[in-house]
């Protein structure tokens, strides 16, 4: 059998090559992330803020969550589990969804919402929309599409990431709950209605918050 009829073994390098569904999930964390940006002009100054150093540890929880969410390197730890065409476009549904649900969040919030943690003058509890399934909407968003990718991904370092990206928001969403319950009337009464985080187990994030 002649060399060139032989079947030709992957190289480890090209199992690392990004797929289609990996790319997939990165055009639309792309176009999430440049829009929300362009968004975070939309909003009213503070009247009251949380102190930074409050939130500042979670967010720093965050953001090497991110860095493991998207680090690529050639030639590294193979990946966990192959990315089939089921798996792949369920996790690039739910990225999709998880984002049409932090921009309904967003636009429900309008000149409300704030990248920190703050109250503006015309602030008000928002009960309605994405709000009366989770009490912070927007973490839960971030938290379903830093799965979809870690699962895309398939590697530790991918579920590391987004496991640390949970952690970041739910630590964040636990200062902002004491904030929010000192700064907003009825806001203890939507909090003991609404969960904290997951829609679908109202008893769990209630022992959680």
């Amino acid at each position: 059998m002649s060399a060139l009829s032989q079947p030709r073994a992957p190289r480890y390098a090209e199992s690392m090559m990004p797929s289609f569904y990996w790319r997939a999930a990165l055009a639309l964390w792309t176009v999430w992330f440049a829009s929300w940006w362009v968004a975070a002009l939309w909003r009213d100054k503070a009247k009251s803020e949380a102190p930074r150093a409050s939130w500042r540890w979670p967010m720093v929880l965050v953001g090497i969550g991110f860095f493991l969410l998207f680090w690529q390197r050639r030639g590294g730890p193979l990946p966990l589990w192959h990315t089939g065409p089921a798996l792949g476009w369920s996790m690039v549904g739910l990225i999709a969804a998880s984002f049409a649900f932090s921009w309904w969040a967003r636009v429900t919030m309008g000149r409300m919402w704030s990248g920190g943690i703050m109250r503006t003058a015309g602030h008000r509890v928002i009960q309605h929309g994405p709000f009366a399934w989770t009490r912070h909407p927007i973490y839960t968003a971030l938290i379903g599409a830093g799965f979809g990718l870690a699962v895309i991904k398939g590697t530790l370092a991918g579920l590391a990431g987004a496991t640390l990206l949970s952690l970041g928001f739910y630590f964040k969403a636990r200062v902002e709950e004491r904030f929010l319950t000192e700064q907003l009337t009825g806001y203890p009464d939507y909090r003991a209605r609404v969960p904290m985080l997951l829609p679908l187990a109202k008893a769990y994030n209630s022992r959680l918050s």
